[in-house]
């Protein structure tokens, strides 16, 4: 299968680079660049791409409001947000996290790192692992707002099964040590897992781990 890629940035010369490095592969195809927030959640809406390659930063509508409306329109789930930033621990990244990205890059990665990150994001798993993110959110924990009073009614929705399960995600732990560590066999976790994502609406683990932090299960420098 063909990976469709639209990449969004506002500098001319990064989204040349970033076409350049996908130019050739046979298995990854451009198929649109948006110059700022608002091209590119009108383009995803049209062309419909697997990847998003999304900068942060850019002018009319920033990155992290854009992957917001790009993953909730109609199919919107579909599309995988790889977000490019320029500083390791930017402070948008926990806010990208939420807004439902599936990884990050640095823009200064290689062009073997950006493949990868693009063939990774479109496989449908996520490029910054639950661990690393708990570690992020560990130095940003104390700046998450509350959850407001829709996203709190989901709590009260999860079996004190998947609250134990939400829990060793936001640990780090792969479905197989959460299956070792609760005595489940695997298929079992990852239904746990999908209607944890069902539950709570969320794109992926990582989220499930912002949600964890969010909801007071796990604090900041308890796990």
């Amino acid at each position: 299968m063909t990976v469709r890629v639209l990449i969004a940035d506002d500098a001319p010369l990064m989204r040349a680079a970033l076409r350049m490095s996908l130019t050739g592969v046979p298995d990854i195809e451009v198929v649109g660049e948006a110059a700022d927030g608002l091209e590119a959640v009108d383009l995803a809406a049209r062309l419909k791409p697997n990847v998003l390659v999304m900068d942060i930063r850019m002018p009319r509508l920033d990155g992290i409001t854009a992957t917001r409306q790009v993953t909730a329109m109609p199919d919107g789930r579909s599309i995988k947000v790889l977000a490019i930033t320029t500083f390791e621990l930017d402070d948008y990244i926990v806010e990208a996290l939420r807004a439902g990205v599936s990884g990050f890059l640095l823009k200064d990665a290689t062009p073997e790192e950006f493949i990868h990150a693009v063939r990774v994001i479109a496989a449908g798993n996520a490029l910054l692992s639950p661990t690393v993110t708990r570690r992020l959110l560990d130095t940003y924990a104390h700046r998450l707002p509350p959850l407001g009073p829709h996203e709190a009614d989901h709590i009260n929705r999860l079996t004190q099964r998947e609250v134990e399960v939400l829990g060793l995600i936001a640990k780090g732990y792969s479905n197989t040590e959460i299956g070792s560590h609760l005595n489940l066999a695997e298929s079992s976790v990852k239904t746990h897992v999908g209607h944890l994502l069902g539950k709570l609406d969320k794109t992926g683990r990582v989220q499930l781990v912002v949600f964890a932090y969010e909801s007071g299960l796990v604090h900041a420098g308890t796990i």
